[in-house]
């Protein structure tokens, strides 16, 4: 793993954050394959974001297992959630809800940023 992604994302993150006035508001996102339950991942980002004292106004998953962030369609509605500034960002259980391909990856971080939001993980880069 690259770390200047680590870098990248918790500084868009930290600039996102230091924008927001009042609540910090998130959406909860992780990545399953076929037949796995998505609580206990969501649980791991609920208590992070308890931790942090953010809002949880969305919680939802993909059961894609690990195809291109960019076919799914959760991720996209949190996307367009952030556009329209309903929330400040996703918080994922870890890197891998996102890609662990570093360029699927930081494709990704630009698109949370082009649209105004940072993506928290509850778990650093390197953990599962």
């Amino acid at each position: 793993m690259a770390s200047h992604l680590v870098v990248l994302r918790r500084a868009q993150l930290e600039r996102v954050l230091q924008g927001a006035a009042g609540e910090k508001r998130f959406a909860l996102y992780v990545l399953v394959g076929f037949r796995q339950d998505p609580a206990h991942r969501l649980a791991a980002a609920q208590a992070h974001a308890t931790r942090q004292e953010w809002t949880v106004t969305d919680r939802t998953f993909d059961l894609t297992g690990p195809t291109d962030p960019a076919t799914r369609p959760q991720l996209a509605r949190l996307l367009a959630a952030a556009r329209r500034r309903e929330i400040h960002g996703i918080l994922a259980a870890s890197r891998i809800d996102i890609s662990d391909s570093d360029l699927e990856y930081e494709a990704m971080l630009d698109q949370i940023r082009a649209v105004g939001a940072g993506l928290a993980l509850a778990r650093e880069e390197t953990g599962l």
